[in-house]
């Protein structure tokens, strides 16, 4: 199949999943195309089956804010027509949604032919943008215009029918892990860097915005270092991170911390970790999480949104209720003292991790490509 996909570049989850998965269809021997506004972050391999569309927004003093909508549609088109594609994969319903819909009523009106638009749904998309009522409307309708439409977990599926008047059915298929990538043996070296006393290390990824609660991921590790030798890496970058560098200075655990910026090798720093904190207000799914467990660490993480699909209380890590920095402290701090049941728990992660492998994932989407592409190129 000739598939375009249409994605945010960045690290944030739904490009993430985006990107991984275009590279494991053009391991399957599918042409895949990105179209974005610049070359996505974890499109950094080459294969003769992947093609990356820059979409050039030009720029008029007319303009406070560039048409990218405009400019992104005009690009399918070009993409579409030029190279045949078969259909349309859109993640993250603002704006990619609607700039589909125009550019499929673009290329039916051109050519006669009508390009399937599939549209997956990752999380802020529906629950935090998409309710904003500057875009409801459009969202609404390009959401239910799309073909087929997927969403990332059970809890998105429902979150978006209880506020959008969606007329179409909804598949979930949940965001995935390369197993094979993560499951990693630890470098000895770069731990020894970054805990030379044996301290255990606790890891947060995220792209600190609010929603993160990247303030809870301090507070917590502030009380577990009071009882167990530990060192924090955080990892991701973004508008909170200021205030969390100066909350650091004010508890006095500058030392024990470090902000490493953003990350294309996560598998490197997850290898060396013990646990992954993801305290956050609400998550789709959680993707970061399940990384976090194919690489064997436990998570400790909030009961919001997606998290409970992944995330088993007990097993694979803790859950604990928005903003209870106190339980999430007492499950830290109770399992990192007890090594045995340490490394039980991290077997348990893994194991859990493994049912959402890429190879299981991959030809659920291809089995909606195939129903609704034309079918002879389908192949």
């Amino acid at each position: 199949m000739r598939i375009g996909i249409v994605c945010y570049p960045t690290f944030g989850g739904s490009g993430v999943l985006a990107t991984e998965l275009g590279k494991a269809l053009a391991d399957k021997g599918h042409k895949v195309h990105f179209i974005t506004y610049q070359q996505p972050v974890r499109l950094n391999v080459f294969n003769t089956n992947i093609f990356y569309h820059e979409v050039r927004v030009p720029t008029y003093p007319l303009f406070d804010y560039p048409p990218y909508e405009i400019a992104l549609a005009s690009t399918m088109v070009d993409v579409i027509m030029n190279y045949d594609l078969d259909l349309l994969h859109v993640h993250y319903a603002i704006p990619h949604a609607s700039a589909a819909y125009m550019a499929k009523q673009i290329v039916k009106q051109k050519t006669g032919r009508v390009v399937p638009v599939i549209t997956t749904l990752h999380g802020t998309d529906i629950t935090l943008v998409g309710k904003d009522k500057t875009y409801e409307p459009v969202v609404t309708f390009s959401i239910n215009e799309s073909d087929a439409i997927t969403a990332v977990s059970e809890n998105l599926r429902e979150e978006t029918f209880k506020n959008f008047a969606i007329t179409k059915p909804i598949e979930v298929i949940t965001n995935f892990v390369d197993i094979s990538r993560f499951n990693k043996k630890p470098i000895d070296a770069f731990k020894k860097v970054i805990a030379p006393n044996g301290e255990k290390i606790v890891v947060h990824a995220s792209n600190f915005r609010k929603v993160k609660r990247v303030e809870d991921v301090i507070k917590v590790f502030y009380e577990i270092q009071k009882q167990i030798r530990a060192k924090l890496l955080m990892v991701g970058d973004g508008p909170e991170r200021p205030a969390m560098e100066e909350l650091a200075r004010e508890l006095g655990i500058t030392d024990e911390i470090r902000f490493v910026g953003k990350q294309e090798q996560m598998e490197e720093i997850l290898a060396v970790s013990d646990l992954f904190l993801l305290p956050s207000e609400y998550e789709s799914f959680g993707l970061a999480a399940l990384e976090a467990m194919a690489a064997g660490n436990i998570v400790i993480s909030t009961n919001a949104g997606g998290l409970p699909e992944i995330n088993i209380h007990g097993v694979t890590g803790y859950m604990a209720n928005v903003g209870d920095v106190e339980a999430m402290s007492q499950f830290a701090i109770s399992i990192l003292e007890d090594e045995a049941g340490l490394e039980r728990m991290k077997a348990a992660a893994f194991k859990q991790a493994e049912a959402f492998d890429i190879s299981n994932i991959i030809p659920l989407y291809e089995t909606i490509y195939k129903r609704y592409c034309r079918m002879d190129p389908c192949v």
